[in-house]
């Protein structure tokens, strides 16, 4: 039985072609759409050529449109930023950033963290995405979707990658849960809440203050 994604890569010739006329108000703007690959056709370099300002991330071939983050989602991203970042930097260990820079797992996998630490040597060429990546923060969106993304899906595709850490900040809950790669997947370092201080294994020394965290997206 083939897969889904195999069914989406069937050839141009088996797929529907766009409407030829004029697009419309409310409809998709078909006469941009022509001018990129079809889903399951999408190669690194069309993916990478797509400008910089939208939220994307490449999934074996298939777009995955992120939602645009809430000024509480920014607040938290921002405080996880500026503790990781203070801790890396002093330290020398390597480079951190948020919101926005790319990463590739594999051939035809590249995603977008919300926070990421990266040793020096994964970045080879800056105007790239980083091979890999040693620690990734993903902040919970609302909606079933999105928590099914940072809950399953990147849970799964970092630990294939071999990303040693993966911090889950999941504002429903208020919780924090830190997971350390073991051979082929995840195990569970802590399940952090409020009162509780959400400690890394990967860089000793860095931890994160449940209350304070979530407090910072309190405006």
């Amino acid at each position: 039985m083939s897969t889904v994604l195999e069914e989406v890569s069937k050839s141009e010739a088996d797929l529907p072609e766009a409407p030829t006329i004029p697009s419309r108000p409310g409809e998709p703007a078909w006469e941009i759409a022509r001018y990129f690959p079809r889903q399951g056709h999408w190669t690194e370099e069309a993916f990478l050529a797509i400008p910089n300002n939208l939220r994307l991330e490449l999934n074996d071939g298939v777009l995955e449109f992120l939602p645009v983050p809430t000024f509480s989602h920014h607040d938290l991203l921002q405080y996880l930023f500026f503790k990781l970042h203070a801790h890396v930097t002093p330290h020398k260990l390597g480079l951190v950033y948020v919101n926005g820079v790319k990463i590739k797992l594999w051939d035809g996998q590249i995603r977008e963290p919300d926070v990421v630490y990266l040793r020096p040597e994964r970045i080879t060429d800056r105007t790239k995405p980083s091979d890999g990546a040693d620690l990734t923060m993903e902040v919970v969106s609302g909606s079933h979707e999105d928590r099914q993304r940072d809950l399953v899906v990147k849970k799964f595709i970092y630990a294939k990658s071999g990303i040693p850490e993966y911090w889950i900040i999941d504002p429903k809950t208020e919780s924090i849960s830190v997971l350390v790669l073991k051979g082929a997947a995840y195990e569970v370092h802590g399940e952090f809440k409020s009162g509780q201080v959400a400690t890394s294994v990967l860089l000793p020394g860095f931890e994160i203050d449940v209350a304070a965290c979530f407090a910072a997206a309190m405006v």
